[in-house]
């Protein structure tokens, strides 16, 4: 992510893919699973469910526990979020239209998360699992480390 990110635009782009990839696969974003992927995309930080549940209640109106998690299921089978397992959060996926494995560098500083694009990384842990004899099912990568950002505006820690 660059300095001069326009996460307006990035939030539209991304709602834009949604409605695009939901209407060619014949599957309804419906208006709470849009606001549910909308909230995620605010900023690009892992969000957890909970505070999902915070920014889409109002006071007259508190959404449920489950209706959250299963707009978060329906967002994950198609590939619009990735759930960061250690941080047990979801943040949105920039590359919806292709089917890949989650390998996420996460800033252990400011906490956003950015995907690694890189289809060698898949490979090659495939490589090393069929080595090894093992066959794996699923690539969950969760790299933590200094955004750019922090580490050009702070001093290392």
């Amino acid at each position: 992510m660059t300095a001069n990110h326009n996460q307006a635009s990035c939030i539209s782009e991304a709602l834009e893919r949604a409605d695009q990839l939901c209407a060619e696969r014949s599957v309804r974003l419906t208006p709470l699973r849009r606001r549910v992927l909308e909230q995620i995309w605010q900023s690009h930080e892992a969000i957890k469910a909970y505070d999902l549940i915070g920014r889409l209640s109002s006071a007259d109106h508190t959404v449920k526990p489950p209706t959250v998690y299963r707009a978060l299921d329906f967002l994950l089978e198609q590939g619009l979020i990735h759930r960061i397992e250690s941080l047990n959060g979801f943040v949105g996926c920039d590359r919806p239209h292709k089917v890949h494995e989650s390998h996420l560098l996460i800033c252990r500083r400011c906490g956003r998360v950015s995907e690694c694009g890189d289809d060698g990384v898949k490979r090659a842990l495939n490589r090393e699992a069929e080595r090894q004899g093992f066959l794996a099912e699923e690539h969950i990568v969760e790299i933590r480390g200094l955004c750019s950002r922090c580490r050009s505006t702070h001093a290392p820690v």
